[in-house]
């Protein structure tokens, strides 16, 4: 089996560092992008299997990133993990959707994220 690839995408630098470096630390390629837009593009190229991306970002939100992968068909399936800081709720409807998979607030433990990232690969190797 190959790694599984993740992309993380936050305009906060040492949030992805954290983040990539746990997900690095358990087996995980990380691939990492500080704006919607560079997220979307390194989804195109890499196809990761799953996305952790923050709600709040220059050039692209989150949100906007998630609409434009639904968007695009073979990036439609990829699950979705969004970050938000407190105060930024994701209603269920539009996380329903938008079939995004997990929304975390900040601060997260990257232990939390680690378990919330196996899972949503596990339920999506199973559809």
């Amino acid at each position: 089996m190959s790694n599984r690839k993740v992309l993380v995408a936050d305009d906060e630098a040492h949030i992805v560092h954290v983040v990539a470096m746990k997900l690095r630390n358990n087996g995980f390629d990380v691939i990492t992008a500080d704006n919607g837009a560079e997220a979307y593009e390194l989804c195109c190229e890499e196809k990761p299997d799953v996305i952790i991306t923050d709600y709040q970002m220059p050039q692209m939100t989150g949100i906007e990133l998630v609409k434009k992968l639904r968007s695009t068909p073979e990036l439609e399936h990829i699950p979705v993990i969004i970050l938000t800081a407190r105060g930024f709720a994701i209603e269920d409807e539009q996380k329903e959707k938008l079939n995004i998979a997990e929304c975390l607030s900040k601060p997260f433990s990257p232990k939390e994220l680690l378990s919330h990232v196996e899972n949503v690969l596990q339920s999506s190797a199973m559809r």
